[in-house]
Formats: C-alpha cells, structure tokens, sequence
C-alpha cells in the first residue's frame, strides 16, 4: 500500500466505515473537497482507523482498482442515505447498486480448533475488500438503528453521522462546526432582529 503522505484533511472522521466513505466528500472554505480524488487520498483513509478495525491485520490493497470499486460503493451509499434521510425506501437502483459491491464478497464461517466459531471475510479479488466491508458496514447500521443513520442539519453541509447519543437527538456533524455555525446565525438573527 503506498505510503499515505498527510494528515487526514477532512472535518470529520472516526464514524461508523460506510459513513466514514460517504464524508470523503465534505464541502469547506474553498468549495468541494473529495478525499478520494488521488491515489495519495485512498492511502490515507485506507489507514484511517475505521478501515483497520474492519480489515483487522489484514492490509487493505491501494490503487487504481481499488479506488474505482470504493467509488462504485461510495455512489450506492449516497444514494441509500439520501433516501433514509427523506425517510423513504431505498431506490431498486441503489440497492441493487450496493448488492453488486456485496456479491464480491461473502463470510466463511468454520468450527476453529479450538471449538469456538470463527469468521472470516473472503473478496474475489484484494481490490474489492475496502468497498465490501464498507458495503457491509451499511448492512449492520441498518439492521441496528436505521433511525440514527443522519445527514447533518446545515444545508450546505454533505457530511453524515450514526447518531448515538442518548435520546437519539443529534443533529450536526460536529457542534465545533455546523452546531457552532447555526447557533451563531441564530444569535445573530435575534439581536438584530432578522
């Protein structure tokens, strides 16, 4: 795997890794940013710590198709998410979109010598790993709380969440960002009275 080269640029990280893929779009001072526009892009969140804990020792394979199949996976999620946050049923395109990321793939499940089950992920090809754990990952965040599965509340922000909290309550991305941007147009909307 090449060598990422610099910090992990984007505004939020450490999610869940199908919603860990989606923010690797994110929208900032200078406009759209796309982490994965580069090869260079791919290293970097091929390191980051959502894909080593689904990946475990198991090195992700960095290049040009590996790349090409996580971005194949990056559009079937956007689309299942935009339509989890209209509260609709995922569109056939979508899902089919997201299956054909999953057929790559598929969990081995064996009786380990030592009597305990054991699992264990096998791709058709190194490439699709990334795509397939993150098409996974969607798998069991829907089957958990759909509900908390979130866009964050700033319109003009792309960035999307897996809502923990206790009530289920949240609604930004980050309070340090978008929470502390809203709260200050709302300041600013009562005093002067706009």
């Amino acid at each position: 795997m090449p060598h990422p080269t610099g910090a992990d640029p984007r505004p939020l990280t450490g999610e869940p890794l199908a919603l860990d893929l989606l923010n690797t779009r994110w929208v900032d001072a200078e406009g759209p940013r796309d982490l994965l526009e580069s090869e260079n892009g791919l290293a970097i969140w091929l390191s980051g710590e959502p894909m080593r804990e689904a990946m475990g020792p198991a090195a992700p394979v960095a290049g040009h198709a590996t790349l090409e199949r996580l971005l194949t996976a990056r559009t079937a999620l956007e689309a299942l998410a935009a339509s989890a946050a209209r509260h609709e049923p995922a569109t056939p395109g979508a899902t089919a979109a997201l299956n054909e990321v999953l057929s790559h793939g598929r969990i081995r499940r064996t009786l380990g010598p030592d009597g305990l089950p054991e699992s264990a992920v096998e791709v058709d090809d190194p490439s699709w790993g990334p795509a397939w754990h993150a098409a996974d990952n969607w798998l069991h965040l829907v089957a958990d709380r759909p509900d908390r599965i979130r866009p964050c509340a700033n319109d003009t922000c792309v960035l999307h969440f897996y809502d923990i909290s206790k009530n289920g309550t949240r609604r930004w991305c980050s309070m340090a960002g978008c929470g502390n941007r809203a709260k200050a147009q709302r300041h600013y909307a009562r005093r002067t009275g706009a």
